[in-house]
């Protein structure tokens, strides 16, 4: 079940840069900054009321970020959704039809198990459940 949208990810080129935007934007600063190796990205959290930010920085040319940011540019990336059962969540899932990129839950940053779901099923939007470890 979808507990609360737990953060938004936006693809940026230089986290620091983009940092001082959105902390001088939201008027709060980063709780955490984290590279997160087996995606090849960086990452910075800014909470807002219960949800939060998460700028996304590739660390490799070969991530999904790096990849994005080439075809898209920067700008929003995903919605996150807090899950009470990722796993359950994602049997749910499959069995409604949707297609998912990850089949299992993986580690995640922020202390977070994850899965995303591909954007030809969710009328074309990275959409990523998650729960806390």
């Amino acid at each position: 079940m979808f507990r609360k949208i737990e953060h938004l990810g936006i693809a940026v080129e230089n986290i620091e840069k983009s940092l001082a935007v959105y902390e001088s934007l939201i008027g709060e600063t980063s709780y955490k900054t984290e590279i997160v190796e087996t995606e090849f990205v960086k990452t910075a959290f800014i909470r807002v009321g219960e949800s939060k930010i998460e700028l996304l920085e590739a660390t490799d040319s070969t991530s999904p970020i790096a990849k994005f940011l080439e075809k898209k540019g920067k700008g929003f990336h995903h919605v996150a959704f807090e899950v009470d059962d990722i796993e359950q969540e994602i049997l749910r899932l499959q069995k409604l039809g949707f297609e998912l990129i990850h089949q299992s839950p993986k580690s995640g940053a922020d202390n977070k198990l994850i899965a995303f779901l591909h954007p030809k099923s969710t009328e074309g939007l990275l959409v990523e459940i998650c729960q806390e470890k």
